[in-house]
């Protein structure tokens, strides 16, 4: 099988952390060879991040370079618009379309694109957008939104349910389980 990529990218403090490692053990446990990056960029104020999960049947380096993603998850709608450059042709974005301000939009120097879903379609991006932080706080927690974002990640993989909700076992600390489960399976339904 040949390497497949997926980008996760957000905003420091949503969690792509988590999500990444969630999608590392989805694809252990169906036996591929996967390798996810360290975060990158600011995770810690933030600003926006980006992790790499690439599996296959030999995977040699985490990264991911441009026009190569094969998907891109986002939890905030322009961290989506800010990688489209690393989307493979015939490549799906799933997305958020939660917006946080970046510091150029609250400082007042710039603004907030606007339409930035038919943007990315007039580019010729397949993208299924959805409000995902809705579905989290439905769930019980606003921050479960990584989760969320991950039940509607599993659609576009062959994988059973169960190898999912082991992985999320695997991932989130007990006390925060059933909370987990309920935000995947608000992602899975819409």
């Amino acid at each position: 099988m040949k390497t497949r990529n997926i980008m996760i990218v957000g905003v420091g403090g949503q969690g792509s952390l988590l999500a990444s490692k969630l999608v590392g053990n989805v694809l252990l446990n169906e036996g591929y060879d996967a390798k996810v990056s360290e975060v990158h960029g600011m995770s810690q104020r933030g600003g926006a991040v980006v992790t790499y999960v690439r599996y296959g049947d030999k995977v040699y380096s985490p990264i991911v370079d441009e026009g190569q993603a094969d998907i891109i998850v986002s939890f905030e709608l322009l961290e989506a618009a800010r990688w489209l450059s690393h989307l493979a042709p015939n490549g799906q974005i799933v997305t958020n379309t939660q917006q946080i301000d970046p510091i150029p939009v609250i400082t007042g120097a710039v603004t907030y694109p606007e339409n930035l879903v038919e943007k990315m379609k007039s580019a010729g991006a397949k993208v299924d957008a959805f409000d995902a932080l809705t579905l989290a706080d439905e769930a019980g927690s606003s921050k479960s939104v990584n989760i969320v974002m991950m039940g509607r990640l599993s659609k576009y993989f062959p994988f059973p349910k169960e190898t999912w909700m082991k992985a999320l076992e695997e991932t989130v600390p007990p006390k925060y389980l059933e909370l987990n489960r309920r935000a995947f399976e608000a992602g899975l339904g819409n």
